[in-house]
């Protein structure tokens, strides 16, 4: 005899596993618990580990050893229960004891969500149009002063601020006649128009020269006033403007590899060129994703969809100290409120389980594999994202267990990129769009700019996130 198992469908995305365990198999499981039981139970006569189990059931029970015996049996005969039956399980399963025979027979059932069946369409029956792009002299302009901004000089002027000056100054805020000490500070540098600190800064700096001072109002986005209005004080200690080299050949030498700007232009055209592609490729994909979304049906597992949500309102509580109130606040000081927050995660959490199951079916349908170099890249590409040595972000990954994630993630990724290729896509002039160069055909989508392309949604989904936050 072995293992017996059935599969009842529950639901598009839920299963019931019946098993059934003949007691002859378990006796790995009762060896193992008499082993362990007897290096913790002492009986007199016998030395650690070698008091035989007749002993050990009677100084113990049988119920307590049994008891033992399925817990430790549930989880391994729960996996061969899902090997055998070839379903594709996702999350945890509610387990449930239906009968123990001691000496007969042991039956349990296991509920899960399983992925769905997905009927995927015709890839190259899918059409898509995005915006077309231009190179503007303007653009190349704009690369030309971002290098000699690069190449400038600061140079302090006995004069009231202007736009785009860097200035030295000193901040203080107050909230309802209080000093807020950490919006306090000294000595700092600020580029004037840059929109980098505090709402209304740049506008309260303009006109200020040095030593002077000036309040105006802002609301704080960190800290225990966190979206409340305070009065700000700037005080200028010193202003700098930044002269920039001329645009001559001279420059180009100096900045570059070329001998003159008409060649550094050139290059610098290319790039705004290569970029522009890179955005384009980024958006074809959004364009694809949205259009099989709305074109496939997939069954969302209702388990699945709860846990995201769970996870997206943990971190957003998580971070007003697990404060449902001052989490309440801070919507409202947005415009916003609980309701509204409860239903864009919802439908956020839905999308993206909607996303990953579609996503994966793809994968699966056009056997996308994913390689050890691939995986690297990624591993690198995220930790130079959050700032961190690859060691240190491998590290954390094993140990928060999501490595399995983000080779999922890399999987989709690719399995989109598979599909795009194979894809109509035209421009809002008509004119198609080869996007081979971008993402490959069918049986090529390992270009370089398939990465880039890939590194721009990624970084569009975490902008998302973060000001889903």
């Amino acid at each position: 005899m072995s293992v017996k198992s059935t599969v009842e469908q529950l639901s598009p995305t839920r299963v019931r596993i019946n098993v059934e365990v003949p007691f002859e198999e378990l006796k790995p499981d009762f060896d193992r618990a008499y082993k362990a039981l007897a290096q913790q139970v002492r009986i007199p006569g016998f030395r650690p580990g070698k008091a035989p189990a007749r002993l050990l059931e009677a100084r113990l029970g049988r119920g307590a050893i049994l008891e033992q015996v399925v817990n430790d049996a549930l989880p391994g005969r729960y996996s061969e229960a899902v090997t055998t039956s070839e379903v594709k399980v996702i999350g945890q399963p509610e387990i449930e004891i239906t009968k123990i025979e001691d000496g007969q027979e042991l039956a349990f059932t296991a509920e899960v969500d399983v992925r769905p069946e997905i009927t995927l369409p015709d890839f190259g029956g899918i059409e898509v149009t995005v915006d077309a792009f231009t190179i503007e002299d303007s653009d190349i302009d704009a690369q030309l002063q971002s290098l000699r901004q690069r190449f400038g000089t600061l140079t302090g002027v006995e004069r009231a601020v202007q736009d785009g000056d860097f200035v030295s100054i000193d901040l203080s805020a107050t909230v309802d006649g209080e000093e807020v000490r950490e919006a306090s500070t000294t000595g700092l540098s600020h580029e004037v128009g840059s929109g980098q600190l505090i709402a209304g800064l740049d506008e309260a700096l303009v006109g200020l020269s040095a030593g002077e001072s000036k309040e105006f109002t802002s609301e704080l986005v960190a800290g225990e006033h966190a979206g409340k209005d305070a009065v700000i004080t700037v005080t200028v200690q010193n202003v700098k403007e930044r002269e920039l080299p001329e645009a001559d050949d001279e420059f180009a030498q100096l900045a570059s590899e070329f001998d003159t700007l008409d060649e550094l232009k050139e290059d610098l055209k290319g790039r705004v060129e290569r970029v522009k592609k890179v955005e384009q490729a980024g958006s074809i994909r959004d364009k694809v994703l949205e259009t099989l979304l709305e074109q496939v049906e997939v069954p969302l597992p209702e388990a699945v969809v709860q846990a995201e949500i769970d996870a997206v309102t943990h971190d957003a509580v998580h971070g007003f100290d697990h404060d449902e109130a001052k989490l309440a606040e801070a919507l409202e000081a947005q415009g916003s409120s609980r309701e509204e927050f409860d239903k864009d995660t919802k439908e956020s959490a839905e999308k993206s389980v909607k996303t990953q199951l579609l996503l994966d079916a793809v994968a699966e349908a056009e056997n996308t594999q994913v390689g050890q170099e691939e995986l690297t890249e990624r591993i690198l590409f995220q930790s130079q994202r959050y700032g961190m040595a690859p060691e240190q972000f491998i590290q954390q990954v094993q140990q928060a267990g999501q490595l399995g994630a983000i080779f999922a993630d890399v999987r989709r990724g690719k399995a989109l990129a598979g599909v795009v290729g194979q894809v109509k896509v035209t421009d809002s002039t008509g004119a198609v769009v080869d996007t081979t160069e971008m993402f490959g055909g069918k049986d090529d989508s390992e270009s370089a700019d398939v990465e880039a392309a890939d590194d721009v949604v990624i970084e569009a989904q975490a902008d998302e996130a973060d000001a889903a936050q």
